[in-house]
């Protein structure tokens, strides 16, 4: 091949390739109009609703570029500004000779001839003076921009970039800050006004220049009905509509979601999981709650709806809507960490079935008690001996669950709550103890939404697809994330079984929940429901659970201050109702039926039924559940003939021995057990000669419990003070003689309470029937209260 040499090529490709050469050139040299300026962080419903906004960093109103421009828009502002856009390079001769001879004959700069092309390239140099050589660069640089985009890109980047007066940037910002409705529903008045804008934005200072903006609008809508681009009905129409006057503030629908959004997806456009109509409604809910919660200097509410099967929020409530600040509206509780309270007993319950620690109507103590100076009380003070541990559940009783997470244990409680996505339980088990389940750690109202949600979806998959996926249990999420394929034959890290029953267990909405009863519910539809008070009255808590829907409700103060009736019932539960009301009804979870079992339980105790246990019901468990013990209450009881009693064979004739099956508690269950239930048998004391046998607690020491460290308090005189001992016989009627350290302190008879001042130090406390059965227990006393 030879070498190819320019002078020997023919002139048209010469002519050619210096042409491509010098196109080639122009493009490298001539700058592209570009807009990297800061914009607005936009967030939408799911339905494309504008739910609000953030200014973007340079205090200008400008939203993202927009992709799809209304068509009145575009023709209005075409007709305004460049009538020859889709014909032209870039720059209009005519235009321009226009522009000149206009300037020459007016003495000063008039029009400037440019296209919509070359304003883009203007405003993307930021609006400098105006210049020969200026717009000598202008017109080379919309050349450029026609060569490489389309005229539809053109038109966007326009609309985009364009200023509408003060700090407002762009047709979407226009639309929404002075029309308050998107672009796309913009009528012809509207649309006119906002092509007028950025030729002369200075007509929209409130109060100024209606009158020029006036008859720029009718001159171009004038404009449009002439060329048939609108009829004279929608002229005469048009021109009768009124002018914005200034400004109006962007919707604030769901604040909180907006800032959670300028934060992760700054300067960008997002559509939401949240359904616009549903969140009006909520707000008002809300609103109202706080005005009359506000009259106790509660002042703080957050709440949330979560769809189950998406796990999408679709309502959010931070905080109400409130923008002075004047008591922390601004703060997001549902992402702040607050005491749980309560709210946490299900879990526990739904753990210890999954694991088949208990039964679902299991007795489990309510009695005085103390673990190493710690000594939970129940809301209103009061023990009911034994309770059965789903009673114990809807009742919110302190005490049972107490008990239930001794037996648990708390390092394993810890390690299902941060699998339910808790995030906030960030020490070790030693740190919480006991006191996890009764507020002593924190969540947050969006993490505990969560929880319920996916225990929900939980059993609604097992029910479809008989299996589990690791992939149900998740944070509630705003945005919608893309589907994913799941296999059912993973493990879970609580049963299905577990979950339907604990969902019973929280149906019984009529229950005198934390002392204060509310209202009954009204909707038909059944809910599962929690509440929640942490101490101090500081924090109330209440969640609803259906098949489709959780809502998950906090009450408060965000500086942490209580409030006397700052409680889950009386301050939560009323908010859940009434959102719950707004949602659709439904029917209730369907049981799980692979997974639960029917045993013979015992009626009294609900453990398995013994052989002993007279009274057995059919109910339905987890498997898991097959495992529990058998009933320990129940005892085959030898009596005399008459039934005065007890006896054995050491003392009494066999054959003349009566024997019952008896329902036995441990002394201080029954003391206070049968306050409550008067059908319960209180057994005969011991035949004289009878002695019982050592496994047989005659008594119980039901208070103080802690007996390494008893402090005794000075009286107000400044004398020295008495710790109260108490003790619960079987025998309510016998004779206690008490002894400290071998020294007789003095008897009683029915309510078995004695005052003891003892010295600092160790001592032995001995108790004695009229039978001689006999209580010791060991006890120090200290000179210094221990913390």
């Amino acid at each position: 091949m030879k070498d190819f040499k320019f002078r020997n090529q023919p002139i048209w490709l010469k002519v050619i390739l210096l042409l491509l050469a010098g196109l080639l050139l122009f493009l490298i040299v001539v700058p592209m109009p570009k807009f990297n300026d800061p914009t607005c962080t936009v967030v939408f419903s799911k339905e494309g609703e504008l739910l609000g906004a953030r200014i973007a960093d340079d205090g200008q109103w400008r939203f993202p570029a927009t992709k799809k421009l209304p068509g009145n828009y575009k023709k209005a502002l075409i007709g305004f500004e460049d009538s020859w856009f889709y014909f032209h390079p870039g720059v209009n001769p005519v235009s321009l000779v226009r522009a000149l001879y206009l300037n020459i004959r007016n003495k000063k700069v008039v029009s400037g001839g440019s296209t919509i092309s070359m304003q883009v390239a203007r405003l993307s140099r930021k609006n400098p003076a105006r210049t020969i050589p200026g717009k000598l660069l202008e017109m080379c640089m919309a050349i450029k921009l026609e060569i490489l985009k389309s005229k539809k890109h053109i038109l966007g980047m326009y609309a985009s970039a364009a200023p509408f007066g003060g700090n407002v940037v762009g047709i979407e910002a226009a639309s929404w800050r002075y029309f308050n409705r998107p672009a796309e529903q913009l009528s012809w008045a509207e649309a006119s006004v906002l092509a007028i804008l950025p030729n002369a934005p200075s007509l929209m200072f409130p109060g100024k220049n209606a009158e020029k903006l006036r008859v720029k609008r009718n001159n171009l809508l004038l404009k449009l009905r002439d060329n048939n681009t609108i009829d004279q009905l929608t002229y005469e129409l048009s021109i009768a509509e009124e002018l914005p006057v200034k400004p109006l503030p962007l919707p604030e629908i769901a604040n909180h979601v907006v800032e959670k959004f300028s934060k992760t997806d700054k300067g960008k456009n997002v559509t939401s999981t949240i359904d616009y109509s549903l969140q009006q409604k909520v707000n008002n809910i809300v609103e109202l709650h706080r005005s009359n919660l506000s009259e106790n200097q509660i002042y703080n509410i957050a709440a949330l709806v979560v769809e189950v099967e998406t796990g999408q929020i679709v309502s959010y409530i931070g905080n109400v809507q409130n923008r002075n600040n004047k008591h922390n509206e601004q703060v997001d509780v549902a992402e702040a960490p607050r005491s749980s309270g309560s709210i946490l007993k299900p879990f526990l319950y739904a753990g210890m079935l999954h694991s088949g620690e208990i039964l679902p109507n299991t007795l489990v103590p309510d009695i005085p008690i103390n673990f190493n100076g710690f000594s939970p009380k129940n809301f209103d003070y009061t023990y009911s001996g034994a309770v059965p541990a789903s009673q114990a559940l809807s009742k919110s009783l302190n005490i049972p669950a107490v008990e239930m997470l001794q037996d648990f244990g708390e390092a394993r409680f810890l390690n299902l709550l941060r699998n339910l996505k808790f995030s906030t339980f960030t020490f070790p088990a030693e740190h919480y103890g006991l006191s996890l389940i009764l507020g002593g750690g924190e969540t947050k109202l969006i993490e505990l939404a969560g929880a319920y949600s996916s225990m929900a979806r939980i059993l609604n998959h097992y029910n479809q697809h008989k299996g589990y996926n690791s992939q149900d249990i998740s944070l509630p999420q705003l945005t919608e994330k893309p589907a994913k394929d799941k296999k059912w034959n993973q493990q879970s890290i609580v049963s299905a079984s577990a979950i339907w029953l604990t969902f019973n267990a929280l149906k019984e909405v009529n229950r005198p929940s934390e002392r204060e009863g509310w209202r009954n519910f009204s909707s038909s539809g059944e809910v599962a429901w929690k509440t929640g008070t942490s101490f101090g009255f500081r924090d109330a808590w209440a969640v609803g659970t259906t098949p489709n829907y959780v809502v998950a409700v906090w009450a408060g103060n965000a500086t942490g201050e209580g409030r006397p009736g700052l409680t889950g019932n009386q301050a939560a539960a009323p908010i859940l109702f009434d959102i719950l009301d707004l949602l659709p009804t439904n029917k209730w979870f369907d049981k799980p039926e692979n997974e639960l079992i029917t045993v013979d339980v015992c009626a009294e105790s609900g453990y398995k039924a013994s052989s002993v246990c007279p009274h057995v019901i059919k109910c339905e468990i987890p498997e898991s559940g097959t495992k529990t013990a058998a009933c320990p209450y129940h005892q085959l009881i030898h009596l005399s003939s008459d039934r005065q009693w007890q006896v054995n064979a050491n003392c009494y004739d066999m054959s003349k021995m009566v024997h019952d099956s008896c329902f036995v508690l441990t002394p201080g269950m029954e003391w206070y057990y049968r306050k409550l239930h008067p059908e319960y048998f209180v057994l005969p004391p011991f035949m004289n000669g009878c002695t019982p046998s050592e496994t047989f607690k005659m008594m119980e020491l039901l208070y103080p419990k802690n007996l390494k460290s008893l402090f005794v308090p000075n009286e107000l005189n400044g004398r020295k003070g008495k710790i109260v001992f108490e003790i619960a016989h079987r025998n309510m009627d016998t004779r206690l003689f008490w002894h400290v350290d071998g020294e007789y302190l003095g008897e009683t008879t029915y309510f078995h309470q004695m005052g003891i001042s003892p010295d600092a130090g160790p001592h032995k406390l001995t108790v004695v029937d009229e039978e001689g059965n006999q209580l010791t227990k060991f006890f120090t006393v200290v000179s210094k209260k221990m913390n």
